[in-house]
């Protein structure tokens, strides 16, 4: 069966991005997540929040994260592209697959199990000296 290129499905990238927009003081981050044109900066306009993100752990040690599951759907399905503290995020969160680079920090993260040292046993008479000249 032979089909044509016209038949093909035909993607269009739209030009949009979903990504992190930095708020917060300087020593406080807080981000938005938001859908911006991929030409634009940081600071550009944005077309729609879709979530947020508090990068600082609270009192319990939780970073926390507010997603519209509903509107990161219809943008992917428009054809945004995500970014990739976006794509983490997305994967930790069980919405899309875990993201390499999640797997890779968590692979340098581990800690390896205590080894088991030797240690002799401390006698009350020191051991000869092998060098008389000392």
């Amino acid at each position: 069966m032979i089909i044509m290129a016209s038949a093909l499905p035909t993607f269009t990238k739209i030009g949009k991005v979903i990504r992190l927009n930095r708020h917060g003081c300087t020593n406080r981050p807080f981000y938005h997540i938001v859908v911006q044109k991929t030409t634009d900066n940081q600071d550009g306009p944005v077309i729609e929040q879709v979530g947020s993100f508090d990068a600082m752990p609270n009192n319990k040690n939780e970073k926390l994260v507010a997603l519209n599951f509903e509107r990161i759907q219809y943008w992917l399905s428009q054809g945004a592209g995500l970014s990739d503290p976006v794509a983490q995020l997305l994967g930790l969160s069980g919405f899309l697959p875990n993201h390499p680079r999640t797997l890779i920090q968590a692979w340098k993260n581990r800690r390896e199990p205590p080894r088991e040292r030797k240690i002799e046993a401390i006698k009350g008479i020191a051991p000869p000296l092998d060098n008389p000249k000392i």
